[in-house]
């Protein structure tokens, strides 16, 4: 079965820090573009970061400098690890695929991985 999730999330205290890990079942990451997205209630999904094929990173404006994206073949799976969180990080994180675009515009990526929520206290 093709699948995509994302696991990692939970609750944490402003400052603190989470992995959160995009495993693939069925095929291989290595030939997409994966990318971490995140909604709240009542908002449109935002993207947050991407990783190339190639290993390019994008990042949104907004976690530059907190959050990294990256890799790892041998476990078929992508990370994005956050750090220095912030009440407004809090929202359910997806992670999806894309073989065209890795802009953070959703529109660009055709394969979903359920989400996990991410919760930061002040």
């Amino acid at each position: 079965e093709v699948q995509l999730q994302a696991s990692g999330g939970g609750l944490v205290q402003a400052g603190g820090s989470l992995r959160l890990s995009c495993a693939a079942s069925g095929f291989t990451l290595d030939a997409y573009h994966i990318g971490w997205f995140r909604q709240t209630p009542g908002k449109e999904r935002e993207g947050v970061s991407s990783i190339r094929n190639d290993g390019t990173t994008i990042y949104a404006d907004s976690v530059k400098g907190r959050f990294t994206i990256s890799r790892d073949k041998a476990k078929n799976t992508v990370y994005l690890q956050m750090n220095s969180l912030k009440p407004e990080d809090t929202a359910v994180y997806y992670c999806a695929t894309s073989r065209g675009y890795s802009y953070l515009r959703p529109i660009y990526y055709d394969r979903w991985g359920r989400g996990t929520q991410v919760t930061v206290s002040s």
